[in-house]
């Protein structure tokens, strides 16, 4: 079978012209000029997706198979174009008849140059010429039919695409409460829309809904906000590769007593240790007492001061420089045990949310684990995005607590490379079981040695602190009812 692709370049038909008018008047539809004209963000996110598009259609005209009847008259006319201008006046009534039964455009054309020529054998260079018109003609036929085959397949193409760009920005559109932040975000929300949408009215709405619940909770949004901009410093030693003279102050001892300092032998009577006076008073041992006297070895206290100087010595100098961390992806951790339920499940959802918008506008990965007994993982910032997003905001919180094993798993994903600078966001009542003191040391290891941030998020008083002392910061925001009503007040 021929495709398009050998038809057009035996042809000698530019495709990228082709494409090229078809990605034009794509960009002149009036539904996408007017939106763009309001989301430029948008239009430039587009505009990066073209070169793959046109990728597409070119691979769609390599691989497109043209009509049979297409494919035969071509091949008759490559036959027909290599031979003889005698061969080709016998074979003249054949090949109208064949075009005919191909019912080719130019069945008509052919018949009548078939009638009107006349046949001379006596005057060759006329017979040429006849040949030459009556081939050029019939490429010329070709030319358009195969010209209309692509058209009509890259306009088909470009409706495609076009239903598809309208779904995406119907959709964009639907969730704007997640751009009014920044609108750099567009162009993370469009590559993230990318993916196929099979998303109900209700679980698009979803997404408006807890917007605007984070809306009604400025507090939880300000805490997200200061979460997610958070830029921590840490140090960085290095050391210098000369020897620098270096003024320190050493103490040596002097012979002025100042103090006791130790015990030593002697024959200094005046410092004598009481257990060798009471030897004095003793009869029997008086004579041992002179003995160690002459030969000073009585135990007496030893007396020194101290002298002070300064002493210049070479060693390396190790600087200190501070430098802020860069921004890395974050991976949030949300209890969905029973006691997260209600007003602690609307927090935990709408504040994952909030960093997912600081996400996009940041150009950050961000992916959740919910865990209660198990651990299921939804990727916010993949090319379907937005369908793990509502699938994540559509499950309830009805399970048990196991913040191990969902730590255990963090853990595993910061070994990848494409995690190596994560931090780990948990989001919880702290209501759980004793960490294993093998995972506390994995986590104290990554905090030390690899600059890994662990914050916690607490939505309760109640939370264990022995299990929050393993994180760098601990964010509270406590939602019982006092303290609801209290911010409420406040407003």
């Amino acid at each position: 079978m021929l495709t398009l692709a050998t038809i057009d370049l035996l042809l000698s038909i530019s495709e990228g012209e082709l494409i090229e008018e078809i990605t034009q008047a794509l960009l002149s539809t009036p539904q996408l000029a007017i939106f763009f004209e309001k989301h430029p963000k948008l239009k430039q996110a587009l505009m990066q997706d073209l070169p793959e598009w046109k990728q597409i259609l070119r691979q769609k005209i390599k691989e497109t198979t043209v009509p049979a009847p297409l494919a035969e008259e071509f091949q008759l006319y490559q036959y027909i174009s290599t031979i003889n201008p005698a061969d080709f006046y016998q074979q003249l009534s054949g090949i109208a008849d064949k075009l005919q039964q191909f019912q080719s455009p130019f069945a008509k054309e052919a018949d009548a140059l078939f009638k009107s020529f006349s046949v001379s054998t006596e005057r060759p260079e006329y017979t040429s010429s006849r040949h030459i018109l009556f081939m050029q003609r019939w490429r010329a036929s070709l030319i358009e039919q195969v010209t209309v085959f692509s058209d009509t397949l890259l306009e088909k193409e470009k409706d495609q695409f076009l239903t598809a760009i309208q779904k995406r920005l119907t959709l964009i559109n639907r969730i704007d409460p997640l751009l009014d932040e920044d609108d750099h975000a567009a162009g993370r929300l469009w590559d993230i829309s990318k993916g196929p949408l099979h998303l109900s009215e209700h679980k698009i709405d979803l997404i408006t809904q807890y917007a605007k619940f984070l809306k009604q909770q400025p507090e939880l949004e300000q805490l997200a906000q200061v979460l997610g901009r958070s830029q921590t410093a840490k140090s960085v030693p290095k050391d210098s590769p000369t020897l620098e003279p270096f003024n320190q102050i050493e103490r040596t001892p002097d012979t002025v007593p100042e103090q006791v300092s130790g015990i030593r032998h002697s024959d200094d009577i005046l410092r004598l240790l009481p257990a060798e006076l009471a030897t004095l008073g003793i009869e029997g041992l008086e004579y041992e007492f002179y003995r160690r006297w002459a030969e000073k070895k009585l135990l007496t206290y030893r007396l020194q001061g101290e002298s002070w100087q300064t002493k210049t010595v070479l060693k390396p100098i190790i600087h200190h420089n501070h430098e802020e961390q860069p921004r890395g992806p974050f991976i949030i951790c949300v209890d969905t045990s029973g006691s997260m339920g209600g007003f602690n499940e609307c927090c935990a959802k709408a504040f994952c949310l909030a960093l997912m918008r600081i996400a996009l506008a940041d150009n950050r990965k961000c992916h959740i684990i919910l865990f209660s007994t198990e651990c299921a993982h939804y990727d916010l910032t993949s090319q379907d995005g937005l369908t793990e997003a509502v699938h994540f905001l559509g499950q309830t919180f009805r399970g048990g607590t196991d913040l191990a094993f969902c730590l255990k798993k963090t853990i595993e994903k910061m070994q990848d490379n494409v995690w190596e600078n994560a931090d780990a966001v948990v989001i919880s009542d702290f209501i759980a079981q004793r960490l294993p003191d093998t995972l506390i040391h994995q986590i104290q290891n990554l905090q030390q040695h690899q600059q890994h941030s662990f914050h916690a998020v607490s939505l309760s008083d109640y939370g264990k602190p022995g299990i929050m002392q393993i994180f760098d910061h601990i964010w509270r925001f406590d939602t019982g009812m006092t303290s609801r009503l209290l911010r409420r007040w406040q407003r």
